[in-house]
């Protein structure tokens, strides 16, 4: 099922949205998008597409103190039932906040329609939501009515070519064999190296972390500085630099020197350039190569790539 998914993912942004319970809609100009693991990832990609949107993400319980009334709150949980993104939609109820909600179904549909509250029903095709992210931006691109952008990305539907990306992932897949992937990316790009580390996470089962530039600099680099007491815990690592024309160029220099630096202390270092002509073809190129490169990771230790059995374990026992 995943890698079809993975094959298939440009037919996302074929996907047209309906807001349901249009009569309900109100438009808005401020917005949080609540939502946990792979429900909120689409926020993340509209704050790079849109960075004057005035657009907020948020991932707890409830709502974020403070948060203003006419701010339009988002619900989105792809499953419809997680936890903490009820426990938003009730907060929000109670208070009155405008809101709107993104699911497949689950209990967030059923609210909806209890409360008549406007609701984007995507669809239901079975993949984890982590791979359903181009109906989720979809979708959120229509309730925040950037129109033009929703135009934009629907150009990906013939621009991207998933199978064109699987060669590079598997070689890249060789090289993270028996390391733990770091990924590190301009804070610009920041929700680009976020998905590499959860889609590592969660489709091959290991270890991932990430950092952005130039806060690394600050304090994580120099636990690279590696001498005879510590060289095999660096050994255990294996450095993704995501580089972007784009980067303002004292980014670029940083990242460099710090390339530099860490092959001198011999910490294995790989670059990978973003590439496309838009900043959609160029996020989105990205997170298919990150998509094959979990999945051949997957296949090299024999874990499988498409369910998330520890989840649904922590699931049921904090549900007890």
């Amino acid at each position: 099922m995943m890698r079809e998914s993975i094959e298939s993912f440009a037919k996302q942004f074929e996907y047209e949205p309906v807001i349901e319970n249009q009569e309900k809609w109100g438009k808005a100009e401020k917005f949080l998008l609540c939502g946990m693991g792979g429900s909120h990832l689409q926020g993340d990609i509209l704050q790079m597409l849109a960075p004057t949107l005035n657009f907020l993400v948020y991932s707890d319980y409830g709502l974020p103190k403070n948060i203003e009334k006419d701010r339009l709150i988002i619900i989105s949980s792809y499953s419809g039932n997680t936890e903490e993104t009820v426990s938003a939609f009730q907060e929000a109820t109670e208070k009155g906040f405008p809101l709107v909600v993104i699911s497949v179904g689950g209990k967030l549909i059923e609210l909806a329609k209890e409360h008549q509250v406007s609701y984007v029903q995507i669809p239901d095709t079975g993949i984890q939501p982590r791979s359903a992210l181009g109906y989720t931006l979809r979708a959120l691109l229509k309730l925040t009515g950037e129109e033009n952008l929703l135009k934009e990305v629907g150009i990906l539907a013939q621009k991207l070519l998933p199978a064109s990306f699987e060669h590079e992932g598997e070689e890249l897949a060789k090289k993270f064999l028996e390391k733990i992937p770091v990924i590190y990316s301009s804070r610009s790009n920041e929700p680009i190296a976020y998905n590499w580390k959860i889609k590592l996470n969660e489709s091959a089962k290991i270890p991932s972390f990430y950092n952005v530039f130039p806060e690394l600099n600050h304090n994580e680099m120099t636990g690279f500085d590696v001498i005879d007491s510590t060289k095999d815990l660096s050994g255990k690592l294996v450095l993704l630099l995501l580089k972007d024309a784009n980067d303002d160029l004292r980014i670029q220099k940083r990242m460099e020197i710090l390339e530099s630096l860490y092959r001198e202390k011999g910490v294995q270092v790989e670059v990978k350039e973003l590439q496309g002509e838009s900043i959609g073809e160029r996020i989105f190129s990205s997170l298919l190569l990150a998509d094959w490169t979990a999945w051949h990771v997957a296949k090299l230790y024999g874990t499988e790539p498409e369910q998330v059995p520890m989840i649904e374990e922590f699931k049921k026992r904090i549900a007890k």
